[in-house]
């Protein structure tokens, strides 16, 4: 069961990847606190926390808000891929000669390279008034188009391919075994980002920093890749996307 092979992760790099996850997360809620919170908060000499957790667009500027992708991405994508970490820790524990540290490097680059792209666009969508400052959608054809465009991604023969290697990850590390170990990390998270860039961009609709639809965008994300549950989600989830993109046209709501 996966469930005992994630309580028997007591490695130091195990530790290291849970340590990241529960920091992104942590540094993610900072953040999201509401700026009358961080304005308060002056009262008591912290300027440099006020000015660290100031992730709007007219505040942060480029940088920070490609920071905060990437920690969005770190917190929401590394529990997504614990199963196929932990086939590839199954590979080293059977002698096979692996390298987990650079396989996650090659992972993180690819979401880093996602975290660019996606603080381009909001800064973009931001300047055109498309979107708030805190990164939710200000317009009603933008989120009716990111939801239908989310929903029909689910019934493509893409998405339908990456949720096939994430669901069987020792099969996707044997077909890809003679590649080194951060070109093997590389495919694996452009593997990931096919699965889940529609409904990570659904932060446009949801709100960049809302932990809640973090949150749940996270644990759809978790049970579509688990190859008992996922098969039975991912296409009521494209009904439901494309359903609520008519409901939100025709609504206004």
């Amino acid at each position: 069961m996966f469930a005992d092979r994630i309580r028997s992760m007591l490695g130091l790099h195990w530790l290291v990847l849970f340590g990241a996850i529960i920091a992104s997360w942590v540094a993610l809620y900072a953040m999201a606190i509401p700026q009358e919170l961080r304005e308060a908060s002056r009262l008591f000499g912290s300027e440099f926390w006020v000015s660290l957790c100031a992730i709007t667009p007219d505040l942060a500027g480029f940088t920070r808000v490609t920071l905060m992708w990437l920690l969005m991405s770190t917190a929401m994508m590394l529990p997504t891929a614990l199963p196929a970490f932990a086939a590839y820790d199954d590979l080293t524990q059977s002698g096979a000669e692996t390298d987990f540290h650079m396989l996650a490097v090659g992972f993180i680059a690819v979401w880093a390279g996602f975290a660019l792209v996606a603080s381009g666009l909001q800064m973009a969508l931001f300047h055109y008034e498309l979107v708030s400052s805190f990164g939710d959608s200000r317009s009603l054809w933008l989120s009716a188009l990111l939801l239908a465009i989310a929903g029909l991604y689910q019934f493509t023969d893409m998405k339908e391919a990456c949720l096939s290697k994430c669901r069987a990850p020792l099969t996707f590390f044997m077909q890809y075994w003679g590649e080194t170990p951060v070109r093997l990390g590389v495919r694996l998270g452009a593997t990931c980002l096919g699965c889940c860039w529609a409904l990570m961009l659904l932060a446009f609709v949801g709100g960049v920093m809302s932990l809640a639809f973090m949150g749940l965008a996270t644990l759809i994300m978790i049970l579509e890749k688990l190859p008992e549950i996922g098969r039975w989600i991912s296409r009521p989830l494209g009904f439901t996307l494309i359903g609520a993109s008519g409901f939100v046209a025709l609504t206004g709501l």
